[in-house]
């Protein structure tokens, strides 16, 4: 039953998806974090790759930069692959002078101008949130691990480079932490078709102060949230 976008069979993707969105981070993730580690799909290079943590079944999936590509594999991997849990795993830029390079943050609601809820199922909303029963596991499992988590909401931009001098009103609005470009696809999907989504990221850029990692630090370096995500998958 392989999809457009997806070459595996039934049954070979976990119910508990980590997603992070560069290919790259997923082969990492699965190489130095999983055992028994089989790759389930590579159809236009988005690697994925189904083992175990501590015993528990797993898939680390990418799902690609920006929303549509997050729209695409998140709803097929919940629609046909019965996946009940995806955490996504990435990098963000903050806005906030007391949030520093590789912090961690994790994503209560995700913002945006986006028109992808009002083409994916009628929705006008700028404004959608991730479970709070799995947010709590994420901020439970962080606590164990002595990982400080800043928790708020994000801007999901549909821009990575933008000619427009000001930045959007929602980011004032709504008190957001950081930007990226995936949550808000993947937040209303799952609540569509009622089924659990989380956000955790890693700060690879400052706002204020202009600092940025490099793509080696972005691909290896983010190992408390990839630790902090798989642990969660475990309760």
């Amino acid at each position: 039953m392989p999809t457009p976008h997806i070459e595996c069979e039934k049954g070979m993707i976990s119910k508990n998806v980590i997603m992070p969105g560069d290919p790259l981070r997923a082969k990492f993730i699965a190489e130095h974090f999983l055992t028994d580690v089989k790759m389930v799909n590579q159809v236009r290079n988005c690697l994925a790759y189904t083992g175990k943590y501590k015993g528990k079944e797993v898939t680390v999936f990418s799902s690609g930069m920006g929303i549509p590509s997050m729209g695409i594999y998140a709803y097929e991997l919940y629609q046909f692959y019965d996946v009940e849990k995806i955490i996504r795993v990435g990098s963000c830029g903050t806005f906030k002078e007391d949030i520093h390079l590789f912090d961690l943050i994790l994503v209560s609601s995700s913002v945006s101008e986006s028109t992808f809820g009002q083409v994916f199922s009628g929705s006008r909303e700028e404004q959608v949130y991730g479970s709070s029963t799995l947010n709590q596991k994420i901020k439970e499992v962080g606590k164990s691990l002595n990982k400080n988590i800043y928790e708020g909401n994000v801007y999901c931009s549909e821009a990575f480079y933008s000619m427009m001098k000001e930045k959007s009103s929602l980011i004032e609005k709504y008190q957001c932490l950081s930007v990226e470009m995936e949550s808000f696809a993947l937040f209303h999907i799952a609540n569509a078709l009622h089924k659990e989504a989380s956000c955790l990221l890693t700060v690879s850029d400052s706002m204020v102060t202009n600092e940025e990692t490099s793509s080696e630090e972005r691909e290896k370096g983010f190992t408390d949230m990839i630790e902090v995500a798989l642990e969660s998958i475990l309760f």
